[in-house]
């Protein structure tokens, strides 16, 4: 069993954004239909299924904070890329629960 993955609220990471020292890169793990719908802007979309091919694309010196529409794939996402020896923090309730920006 992986270590257990550690979450954040939406308003945190909304507050982490802001903070320019938060060194925090956001990916949005959910399907290009769904991120058509809008997402936040600072954040690098890498559908789930696109994960083992593209992590790589991600900066190790940051702490990666994975969203999706629920918390679901996302969660799936952090273990993924905690085994690949990333930091790592899922947000828990996803876009449902987002109330800040979004960009479409």
């Amino acid at each position: 069993m992986a270590d257990q993955i550690e979450t954040i609220f939406p308003e945190e990471v909304e507050e982490k954004l802001t903070d320019s020292n938060a060194n925090i890169v956001l990916v949005d793990v959910r399907e290009d239909e769904e991120v058509a719908t809008g997402k936040i802007a600072e954040a690098l979309h890498i559908p789930l299924g696109q994960l083992p091919e593209r992590f790589e694309e991600l900066d190790k010196s940051k702490t990666v904070i994975t969203v999706c529409r629920s918390g679901r794939r996302s969660e799936k996402a952090a273990e993924f890329l905690q085994e690949q020896g990333y930091k790592v923090i899922n947000m828990t309730g996803g876009m449902m629960k987002w109330t800040g920006d979004i960009k479409a």
